[in-house]
């Protein structure tokens, strides 16, 4: 069945030593490994490596994208003389800064930002969901906002961070939110309101440009698609599809049944992304309606609930739901890490571990 909303993911993954395990700047020469048959990318440090599947129609279509682009990346990488690593910090070493970068953009961020920048060698998964206008774009970021919190405690993957044990099921959320404009964004009464706020922020000189609008949800600034930014890179092929389905599902139900109620406060909302990123799906979550705490697994199961029809069209319903109970089971990918690093102490066999994992 094919769906009239198209979706890409784009995938941030780390590049480690096999011997030291610590990040390894090689991601020029991995592009070079990689060659034309994929969308592959430098990100913003060279410890990290991204490839993007083409625009996709069907589920699986999807899935056997975001697993090709993956197996090829791994190839690539050994050829290089490293690893691929599918977690969204790195539990050993750190991925920065860039040793002697000459590139402009990243010496002007450094000049504008300063030591923000210190850190920021973390690894995102970023679902792209096709849009005939921009209008549209913002009416689905609009509608997708309260959810944010759900979508990045489904996708933790950053507990442990230079061996040790943040506390935190997703670190980088917390990294991430250090910017300027980081975090959900406001509720946008159109396209040309968003417009204005975003050059309004670049001639403060909080942004350089349109690229470093760094919001959990944006129209992207290069495609006609609308860009959700929030989760962590998951850990497994199936992890990365499920998220990009019910991102996929959300905007679907954005447009068929618009929701009526009044914009989320953005204090309780930021509230339930920090309670989302420190317990992730294993714990409490926010109601972002009522402010009460209540599991989360029973707002994903909220999530499903009100992307079920778009989900069904696809073909999807019953293969989210199986996740979310395997979820239940066998916990995120934040604690799966802490699972594996009590089970061996040495930080280095879990960043085999998450190499194992990346390919599963």
């Amino acid at each position: 069945m094919t769906s009239l909303w198209t979706v890409g993911v784009e995938q941030e993954l780390f590049l480690v030593d096999p011997e030291t395990r610590r990040p390894v700047p090689l991601a020029q020469r991995v592009v070079e490994e990689a060659g034309d048959g994929f969308d592959v990318q430098r990100e913003l440090t060279p410890f990290q490596i991204e490839v993007a599947t083409p625009v996709c129609e069907t589920p699986g279509e999807l899935v056997e994208q975001i697993r090709a682009g993956r197996e090829h990346l791994a190839k690539a990488a050994r050829a290089a003389g490293c690893r691929l690593m599918a977690a969204a910090i790195p539990p050993l070493g750190k991925a920065g800064p860039p040793p002697e970068t000459d590139d402009p953009r990243y010496r002007l961020m450094e000049h504008s930002h300063r030591k923000l920048l210190g850190g920021q060698g973390v690894c995102g998964c970023h679902v792209h969901v096709g849009v005939p206008d921009q209008e549209t774009a913002i009416h689905i970021s609009n509608a997708i906002r309260p959810w944010l919190p759900t979508l990045l405690a489904l996708t933790v993957n950053s507990p442990v961070m230079d061996t040790e044990d943040t506390g935190y099921a997703s670190w980088r959320a917390m990294i991430w939110s250090r910017w300027p404009v980081g975090g959900a964004p406001p509720h946008f009464e159109s396209a040309a309101h968003y417009e204005l706020l975003v050059k309004s922020l670049i001639d403060s000189e909080a942004l350089l440009d349109k690229g470093m609008v760094y919001w959990d949800i944006r129209p992207s600034a290069n495609h006609p698609t609308i860009e959700v930014r929030v989760a962590d890179l998951p850990l497994t092929v199936r992890e990365v599809a499920v998220f990009a389905e019910l991102v996929r599902a959300l905007a679907a139900t954005a447009v068929a049944d618009p929701p009526q109620d009044e914009p989320v406060d953005p204090v309780l909302l930021r509230a339930a992304a920090w309670r989302a990123a420190r317990d992730g799906i294993d714990g409490l979550g926010v109601d972002v309606r009522t402010g009460a705490l209540v599991p989360a697994h029973e707002q994903a199961a909220k999530l499903v609930a009100y992307t079920s029809d778009a989900l069904r069209e696809v073909g999807q319903l019953s293969t989210v739901e199986e996740h979310l109970e395997w979820l239940r089971v066998n916990g995120s990918a934040a604690a799966r890490q802490r699972r594996a690093l009590k089970d061996d102490s040495d930080p280095r066999a879990l960043v085999d571990r998450l190499v194992d994992w990346t390919l599963e």
